[in-house]
């Protein structure tokens, strides 16, 4: 196998746990951090991480306007809107059915290949797509089948959702800047900075100076493995891994993430398995063999 493509599993293999251990920890940090302020905070931390980052190792800005534009506007949809999505969602929803719901992510990034990038997509790709969405459907609709807080629930796994169909898209605009030269450390840090501008006037206006003072420890914790591990590390690994494989190859890894967020979300944070999230696991992973389950021709 060539060695760059190895390379690069490895990689998205250390990204894909360090991302399923985070949802846990996002869910139980935001028991102590409203959104807002976890992201912003967060995302301080990280622009402080990218500060040392470009005095370190240079600031390689594109010259180009275009280039220029559109990794702004990466960093908006990758930070600002995307991570938005998912914790604004994941305070209103449990770990186990953005477990379930991020199982459609590699499809979705697949299906955004095709549309941007001109990847062909087989009719057996297709059938398991559609199965795996409407198993994605019932799980994002599952709470008007239990008892209470039903609205609530359901608001955050749409959330999740849109979530997905904006990394799909980041994926997208991801792989096009790197095929463009944007170096992978200029691409994550950057992004960081923009978030972090684009959220600081709102928290700003919302919440008190000093807020952050008053934070217990725990939550701390929380905050910094979401800015450092979960952001500027898994973020940089993950955009070097992709200058090696396609997007919808590096999008398959998100498939272990259910491995290592299900235990700590029923162990750690009591969340409790549903017959309906059975039902709709079996759906979403009976579409997603359908569709994953075909020759790949890689280079040697």
């Amino acid at each position: 196998m060539n060695p760059h493509r190895l390379r690069a599993y490895f990689l998205l293999f250390i990204v894909s746990v360090i991302w399923a251990v985070a949802g846990p920890i996002i869910k139980y940090t935001l028991g102590g951090i409203p959104p807002l302020l976890f992201l912003t905070y967060r995302f301080g931390l990280s622009t402080l991480i990218s500060i040392i980052c470009f005095f370190l190792f240079g600031f390689n800005f594109p010259k180009e306007n275009k280039i220029r534009l559109e990794l702004i506007l990466y960093g908006f949809l990758t930070s600002t809107v995307s991570l938005g999505l998912l914790f604004f969602g994941l305070e209103e929803t449990s770990v186990l059915d953005m477990s379930l719901i991020t199982l459609i992510n590699p499809l979705l990034i697949t299906i955004a290949g095709v549309y941007f990038l001109k990847e062909h997509v087989t009719k057996k790709e297709k059938l398991g797509m559609g199965i795996a969405l409407i198993g994605t459907i019932f799980t994002v609709i599952e709470p008007f089948f239990q008892n209470g807080h039903s609205l609530t629930r359901f608001s955050g796994n749409f959330l999740i959702f849109l979530y997905l169909l904006t990394a799909a898209l980041s994926a997208v605009l991801a792989k096009k800047l790197l095929r463009a030269g944007v170096d992978p450390l200029t691409l994550t840090n950057l992004s960081f900075i923009v978030g972090f501008l684009t959220l600081l006037p709102l928290t700003i206006i919302k919440y008190p100076a000093g807020a952050i003072a008053s934070i217990p420890l725990s939550y701390h914790l929380g905050v910094i493995y979401m800015a450092v591990l979960s952001g500027s590390l898994a973020y940089y690994l993950s955009n070097k891994a992709q200058k090696s494989i396609e997007i919808g190859e590096a999008a398959v890894f998100s498939y272990i993430y259910p491995l290592f967020s299900t235990p700590l979300a029923v162990i750690w944070l009591g969340e409790k398995i549903t017959p309906m999230f059975i039902l709709g696991g079996i759906i979403i992973a009976f579409g997603v063999v359908i569709a994953e389950t075909k020759k790949r021709r890689y280079n040697s």
